[in-house]
């Protein structure tokens, strides 16, 4: 039996070793073409199938236990181990025998497709409330900015250094540098040298000339521009200088700099695209689309089509840093995940997630639905494992990416203090505004 799988072992080096080559050629010349009289050469011998490898490893696995008294595990029966695992796992992929209730992890398909699970990733602008695809993210929070100067040029300054500047720390050292400025005008309100600020400055020019929205900010608290002399210089320089209606009022440069330091890059939110269905058999199935996946759809494909290569590479023995560097690269997979949530009614609850946030999420989602939102309840994924509210897991932690179907109960103490009452809970648990959009699943 041994021997059967150092054949299988070999016969895939083999196969991925490309063409042979005869040892009289070079590099560079093709080989001729067979005549046709000529007999064909004998085929290379295929790979196993999924079926024959699952075979091979049970016939191992029996072998195994009929030899008495057999010595401890050790690291070579540590790899048959996982090597099994993994093939009754790919032959379980590739057979489709999901059951009801588990992930699946469904190739993702066209956005124009009718019978998708949610018909994209759409955000909401904080600032007007728009819903955006992916692609205008960006672009319509700039245009909002940008409106925003006509109402309130102080806030829309501030918004603009945060946003339109990718470099962090970049900003983090310039809203220093501003605010310096500021805290110096505010301890010496009387002292003419720290009411200007001159432009062609070497630390004005390395960490704040080069910020967007940076001259927006000092116009609208109150600096204007003038050319000045400067002494043991021919010739004027520019400055900032602060106007004397600002100078009177040192508390608003007070609140204007506190607005600057606690100021975050405006970010587009995530929706939910909060959606109820009817009670369907299609519960679990999830037919998303690319927008769910960091990889591209062919890229996928091609990921599901190259499994087989994890089985040799269980085949060598890796430690524990590459195991888990292994494991952070499946989590970063994904980045967004469609939850579903099915109710004592039999009806879906449906939302759309970052892979990243934590279960606790899920429940203020959940909660958020509910008619009695102050009763406490439970939430179980595949396997009846629970899924605890308190706990700092993300989905992709859970392995609830990029799709999941979980299971509501009220909490048992509650529903006994219930029935003891005398009372019954409402057959429909959520919000009649939801259950009034309430859909068909398709």
């Amino acid at each position: 039996m041994k021997k059967f799988l150092q054949e299988i072992k070999a016969d895939i080096k083999f196969k991925s070793a490309g063409p042979g080559q005869k040892l009289t050629e070079s590099v560079g010349e093709k080989a001729p073409k067979e005549k046709p009289n000529q007999p064909a050469f004998r085929q290379p011998r295929q790979g196993p199938t999924d079926e024959a490898q699952m075979a091979a490893a049970a016939a191992l696995a029996r072998l195994e236990q009929k030899q008495p008294g057999a010595r401890g595990p050790t690291s070579q029966d540590s790899i048959r181990n996982q090597v099994r695992k993994e093939l009754r796992a790919e032959a379980t992929v590739s057979g489709s025998l999901e059951a009801p209730g588990t992930n699946m992890v469904p190739e993702p398909k066209e956005e124009g497709s009718t019978h998708l699970a949610v018909p994209g990733v759409y955000f909401t602008c904080p600032l007007t409330g728009a819903v955006l695809r992916k692609d205008q993210r960006e672009t319509r929070i700039k245009e909002a900015i940008l409106s925003h100067f006509s109402t309130d040029p102080v806030a829309a300054s501030i918004m603009k250094i945060h946003t339109f500047n990718k470099d962090r720390d970049r900003v983090k050292l310039g809203v220093d540098t501003i605010a310096k400025y500021l805290d110096n005008i505010h301890l010496h309100p009387e002292d003419e040298k720290y009411q200007k600020i001159k432009l062609q400055n070497k630390v004005f020019q390395e960490r704040i000339n080069g910020l967007e929205g940076t001259h927006e900010f000092f116009e609208a608290i109150g600096f204007q521009r003038a050319l000045l002399p400067v002494p043991d210089q021919e010739g004027l320089e520019e400055f900032y200088v602060l106007s004397e209606a600002a100078l009177a009022q040192p508390q608003s440069l007070e609140r204007h700099k506190e607005q600057l330091l606690c100021a975050e890059p405006v970010r587009a939110t995530l929706a939910r695209q909060c959606r109820v269905f009817r009670p369907s058999p299609l519960a679990s199935q999830f037919d998303l689309p690319a927008d769910f996946f960091n990889l591209t759809a062919e890229e996928v494909k091609r990921e599901q089509r190259l499994r087989s290569e994890a089985v040799e590479r269980l085949s060598v023995l890796r430690t524990k840093a590459m195991r888990e560097k292994e494991e952070q690269r499946e989590m970063r997979k994904y980045t967004y995940t469609l939850l579903r949530v099915r109710l004592p009614d039999g009806c879906l609850l449906q939302g759309t997630f970052y892979a990243r946030e934590r279960v606790a999420a899920l429940y203020r989602f959940v909660r958020e639905a509910l008619q009695s939102d102050w009763l406490p309840f439970e939430l179980l994924a595949s396997g009846g494992q629970k899924l605890s509210e308190d706990e700092n897991l993300a989905f992709n932690e859970c392995g609830l990416v990029p799709s999941a179907l979980l299971t509501f109960l009220w909490d048992a103490a509650v529903l006994e203090d219930i029935k003891a009452a005398g009372a019954d809970l409402d057959s429909s648990i959520l919000k009649p505004e939801l259950l009034s959009a309430i859909e068909k699943l398709s």
